[in-house]
C-alpha cells in the first residue's frame, strides 16, 4: 500500500504479508521502500532483499537473499507477525 502515514508491516492477509509504506508508486520509489521496510523487520541489508515481480501491481514477489524460509518466518514471528496460514506462497 504506498502513500500511507508510515511506514510499516502490517500482519498477514490472505497469505501474503502486507506492507505499508509512505513512497508514491512512482519510478519504484514503493517498491524501494518495500525492500527497506522487509531488510530492517529481517535484520538485513537492503540489498540482500529484491522485488523480483508485481513491480506494477500491488501484489509483489519478494527474493531474500542469504537466509531461509523458516528464519525468515521466526524472525517475522519474533517481531510479532505470525506466520501465515498454509496458503503463504514459497
Amino acid at each position: 500500500m504506498p502513500r500511507a502515514a508510515h511506514d510499516e508491516i502490517v500482519g498477514w492477509l490472505d497469505g501474503a504479508l502486507k506492507i505499508r509504506v509512505a513512497a508514491p508508486p512512482e519510478n519504484g520509489r514503493a517498491n524501494a521502500a518495500i525492500e527497506a521496510v522487509l531488510a530492517a523487520a529481517l535484520g538485513l541489508r537492503k540489498s540482500a532483499v529484491r522485488v523480483v515481480a508485481g513491480h506494477g501491481s500491488a501484489r509483489k514477489r519478494v527474493e531474500i537473499e542469504g537466509v531461509e524460509r523458516a528464519e525468515i518466518e521466526r524472525r517475522l514471528s519474533a517481531a510479532g507477525l505470525g506466520v501465515a496460514s498454509a496458503k503463504t506462497p514459497e
